[in-house]
């Protein structure tokens, strides 16, 4: 059968009897993740048994027998937390793979609930509306944004907070169009310009994801919210009341509403630059390392924490990793390459003489002044051209060092283990 190759996520208008229900499958799903992976490590740590997919089915078969609350979940979505589990440790015990050691759920996680393709059917109403027909739920309205384009494979119901929606991996076929011609280009992320376009003369900004009026009232709602916490804590045992429930609500949806603006500006940057370009060339950039804390230790205390979680912030508010995924899956679609390489030095390199200088940054200032050869740009614009001549250099081919060879924790082993040796102590 043939995978899902594209995703689509429409908004789902359920009643409220239908929301109650997802919502308990939600957290039905989260509990039975949770089960299922610390099953696994107690099997493995006490009885140095592997569970796999089949043996816990069965487990799974029994609990839906004994426990009222798993036998209402819909027994294909039960099914499908135990398939993905198995899929986390498989990408896990990859060596090929970037994925970590499978963790547990808290409770304050985006509640999710997955069906298989086969599990569910859609039905268009008219040209704005649809209808999904989902397990033990019936028949369900969403909004027809766009239309499906081909085979359901699999379906995922999840909640934020803007409501409920539905994702399906579709099947469309498509095959990767063929080498476009277009121009090379080098791109360079950064905070004060989110991309800068070695072929443009001025940098892209993303506008900002809230306005100060919506930041004003994310500041209010977040100090309430502790106040609140602490509320509960000393009069009612630590249980939330609606109050507190309501202000959380309210700071989801803000934060959502911050996440849409950010992807909307993302995609659209990142489709751009796949059509319109033969090769994008982009820094391997480490975004773990350049987020890490400057709060330093008690015997060596760091300074200007704050100015570095701000910065922190911003970093992370340009989403350099999401771009280079989604720039990933898009030039394959769109007939260009992209070629991630090393970042260092490219805001001290100039781009004329190839020299390279800190004395030509003066201060980390916006504007680069070679003090070689005098050559003068925007420094964000002199980096993209540096990056663009060095994505030359290695023929547009894309360098995956994230996934390179590593030390990993494994909780279910109790010590340290390297990638290399990972598939031989799997089996």
């Amino acid at each position: 059968m043939s995978k899902a190759d594209r995703g689509r996520r429409y908004r789902l208008y359920a009643t409220v009897e239908v929301e109650a229900r997802l919502t308990a499958w939600g957290h039905t799903c989260r509990a039975l993740w949770n089960m299922a992976l610390h099953q696994r490590i107690y099997a493995y740590e006490q009885r140095g048994k592997t569970l796999n997919l089949a043996s816990q089915g069965v487990h799974l078969t029994q609990a839906r027998c004994e426990l009222d609350w798993v036998a209402d979940l819909a027994a294909q979505s039960a099914q499908q937390v135990v398939r993905h589990l198995d899929a986390a440790y498989a990408n896990f015990w990859n060596p090929d793979h970037s994925a970590g050691f499978p963790s547990f759920k808290k409770r304050g996680r985006r509640l999710s609930v997955s069906f298989p393709g086969q599990a569910v059917s859609v039905r268009k109403l008219n040209r704005h509306w649809a209808e999904v027909r989902l397990p033990k739920l019936g028949w369900v309205k969403f909004r027809l944004s766009r239309a499906v384009g081909g085979t359901i494979r699999n379906a995922t119901v999840s909640r934020d907070g803007n409501g409920w929606h539905i994702s399906f991996g579709v099947h469309t076929g498509r095959k990767p169009d063929a080498p476009n011609g277009k121009p090379e280009c080098g791109v360079d992320f950064g905070v004060a310009a989110s991309a800068y376009v070695s072929t443009e003369t001025t940098a892209r900004r993303m506008p900002p994801t809230l306005t100060k009026s919506e930041k004003a009232r994310l500041r209010f709602l977040e100090q309430r919210k502790a106040r609140q916490i602490t509320y509960a804590k000393k009069h009612a045992g630590g249980r939330y009341g609606n109050r507190l429930r309501k202000t959380i609500a309210q700071i989801a949806g803000l934060k959502t509403r911050q996440a849409n603006r950010r992807a909307d500006f993302t995609h659209k940057l990142t489709t751009d630059l796949a059509k319109n370009h033969g090769m994008i060339g982009i820094e391997d950039l480490r975004v773990k390392n350049m987020t890490k804390s400057a709060k330093g230790t008690i015997e060596r205390p760091a300074a200007k924490v704050r100015q570095k979680a701000g910065l922190n912030r911003s970093i992370l508010d340009n989403a350099p990793g999401e771009r280079r995924r989604q720039l990933e899956y898009k030039c394959r679609m769109y007939g260009s390459k992209l070629a991630a390489v090393p970042a260092f030095h490219t805001s001290q390199t100039c781009a004329a003489c190839g020299k390279v200088d800190p004395e030509s940054r003066q201060g980390c200032g916006r504007m680069f002044s070679c003090v070689h050869c005098g050559h003068e740009d925007d420094a964000d614009h002199n980096a993209s051209i540096e990056i663009e001549a060095r994505a030359r250099r290695t023929g547009g081919s894309v360098t995956n060092s994230t996934r390179s060879t590593c030390t990993v924790r494994v909780p279910a082993q109790r010590g340290r283990r390297t990638r290399e040796a990972l598939p031989a102590a799997h089996g």
